[in-house]
């Protein structure tokens, strides 16, 4: 989807942290080189690289299954990856797994606290995971930052779908982490509440909190100070939305008019051809290479009621077009 004409870019960065800038202080909250895991000889996660610094936030896009949540799983300690090695928050990530898990926050894609307990409870439940000193003022402190206290006394299971994801960040914030890891934080909430809860996004990134979040939403990566692309465990693309636009070199058809569902699948098979996509009544066909696009489009622009136009490559259809040309890892090693 296209940007809105009055959208606002994303804030500045927060200025590093005076720690990032001390002596032995790299500035960097990730800086890892190829990392891999492997679950039965398949790489899900395969010779990634990240340097992230810190008060960015960076989309984590990717298609289902391609690799963001085992990365995430990797980098806040979780998971030892098979090889691989570097640092998060100046750790070595392979021999301080604990300490690195001490200073991050990490919210997973299901909501993990419990029904049955109060918003209240459930924190003071996570303050003793990481024996807080003043567990009582910092759940308070938490409740107040994150606009809960006059829902504190209510069940968590009671609560919607946008009120569960704010009390899942505020457990991650509970123990004032330098790092957030969040995977597919806003799946399944109304637009409001993803508003409102990148609103709160940014306002900790202005902090100096780094956030590294995974996302399917092109109005959200867009919303990020820089963005990578993932599929089958590789990384494809990594830079500010502009620089990823640009490196893909994609050139774009437009097309409007009756019937364009019945256009999408010839193009989607015509040579040159990388995606086919619908933005509201158009759709976009686009490719690297110009001359082939060009004779992709040519037999069906003379057809009556058509109109077609040069247009501007977006997000999505980058996106769309580098799982096109990604090498599916799994199939490949199911046909072999």
């Amino acid at each position: 989807m296209t940007a809105p004409a009055d959208r606002v870019e994303p804030p500045a960065a927060a200025p590093e942290p005076a720690e990032a800038r001390a002596p032995g202080g790299s500035g960097l909250a990730i800086d890892v080189q190829g990392l891999t895991k492997r679950y039965g000889g398949r790489a899900v996660v395969d010779d990634f690289a990240l340097q992230l610094r810190r008060g960015r936030i960076c989309g984590f896009l990717g298609p289902n299954g391609s690799g963001k949540t085992t990365t995430l799983r990797v980098l806040c300690g979780l998971l030892t990856p098979d090889a691989g090695a570097g640092e998060v928050l100046g750790l070595p990530l392979r021999t301080r797994a604990p300490d690195i898990r001490r200073q991050v926050g990490y919210m997973t894609q299901k909501f993990g606290l419990y029904d049955d307990l109060s918003l209240r409870e459930n924190l003071e439940f996570i303050g003793r995971l990481y024996e807080l000193p003043d567990r009582h003022a910092a759940v308070d402190r938490t409740l107040a930052r994150l606009g809960l206290a006059e829902r504190q006394k209510q069940l968590a299971g009671a609560l919607s779908g946008g009120w569960k994801q704010r009390l899942a960040l505020a457990a991650c914030l509970m123990h004032e982490p330098s790092l957030l890891l969040l995977d597919e934080p806003t799946a399944g909430v109304d637009p409001k509440a993803r508003r409102d809860f990148w609103d709160q996004i940014h306002a900790l990134a202005a902090q100096g909190i780094t956030v590294l979040v995974s996302t399917h939403y092109m109005d959200e990566a867009e919303r990020c100070h820089e963005l990578c692309y993932i599929a089958y465990g590789k990384l494809l693309a990594r830079g500010t939305e502009r620089e990823i636009i640009d490196g893909a070199g994609l050139k774009v058809w437009a097309v409007q008019g009756p019937d364009l569902a019945a256009l999408a699948e010839p193009l989607k098979s015509a040579p040159g051809v990388l995606s086919v996509a619908a933005f509201g009544n158009a759709l976009h066909v686009a490719g690297q290479d110009e001359a082939q696009l060009d004779a992709a489009v040519a037999p069906l622009r003379g057809k009556p009621g058509l109109r077609w136009s040069r247009t501007d490559a977006n997000l999505e259809d980058v996106f769309i077009s580098l799982i096109a040309t990604a090498q599916d890892n799994f199939a490949a090693k199911a046909a072999a």
